[in-house]
């Protein structure tokens, strides 16, 4: 029920945020969709909070449990950006993947693994709050290099319209993009040494073939691509905001791959 609550909150926002973007208000009006998304994203931590309470596990494990939780790595993200001026605008371009995740998650069931995870304690905790850590990196990056694209495209064309009052200045997106990709590169190498650190310690294998592990390397390369497309003269900041764009949809597109190919109870954050 709280899920259902959290994913109505969410949709609040984007129909606010899209509202305000028509009418091309600013000032205090996309102040009350950031309002309304925090308050989304304050009722997935409690819905999550609640299943670990009543499971004894973090929902991390089973399609509805892992898409939820990477929802709320997204709704993270956007909350991260609320306290910045003018960046609080990229929860447009967060929420339909926000709500997507969610709503698929609650069709197929937010639902407890049958199995026991052997990988536990504080290792375990470690892992995944840098993984967090690391998408949420990757999801901030991804709304403000969408943003980036629409705002260039806009100034190209000299079409100052109601588009281009309401996403945020070019600079402002390219360095939301920058301290996205840095923070999130450097929080998933941090969560891919824990993981494997314990993976050699109990199995004595660093498991590449396991598809989770195959994830979360192709997870780490995207970052490195996005870093590398950031380098270099000429349109740097632009090829870094297309980059990072088409970077996450290679790793959601990834994820979902994997959860319908491979399915079964495996981890995948």
């Amino acid at each position: 029920m709280i899920h259902l609550l959290a994913l109505l909150f969410y949709l609040g926002a984007f129909g606010l945020w899209l509202h305000f973007l028509m009418k091309g208000a600013k000032g205090g009006g996309p102040k009350l969709a950031s309002a309304v998304a925090a308050g989304g994203v304050a009722l997935h931590a409690l819905a999550l909070v609640d299943f670990w309470r009543d499971y004894g596990e973090l929902p991390l494990v089973g399609p509805g449990a892992a898409l939820s939780s990477l929802a709320f790595v997204g709704g993270v993200a956007l909350l991260l950006t609320l306290p910045l001026r003018d960046a609080e605008r990229v929860g447009i371009a967060l929420l339909p993947f926000i709500t997507i995740c969610l709503g698929v998650a609650l069709l197929v069931g937010i639902e407890p693994s049958p199995l026991a995870l052997d990988f536990q304690g504080t290792g375990f905790v470690l892992h995944v709050a840098f993984a967090f850590l690391g998408y949420q990196g990757l999801a901030v990056a991804f709304a403000a290099g969408a943003l980036y694209l629409v705002q260039h495209h806009e100034l190209k064309s000299k079409r100052l319209g109601r588009f281009f009052r309401f996403i945020p200045p070019l600079a402002t997106l390219d360095l939301l993009g920058r301290i996205g990709v840095w923070a999130g590169f450097a929080a998933l190498t941090a969560a891919l040494g824990f993981g494997w650190a314990w993976t050699v310690a109990n199995r004595g294998s660093l498991e590449f073939a396991d598809p989770k592990v195959v994830w979360a390397v192709l997870s780490w390369g995207v970052f490195l691509g996005i870093l590398i497309a950031r380098r270099g003269a000429g349109r740097s900041d632009h090829r870094g905001a297309l980059a990072a764009v088409i970077g996450f949809a290679v790793v959601v597109g990834t994820y979902l791959v994997l959860r319908l190919t491979v399915g079964g109870d495996g981890l995948f954050l």
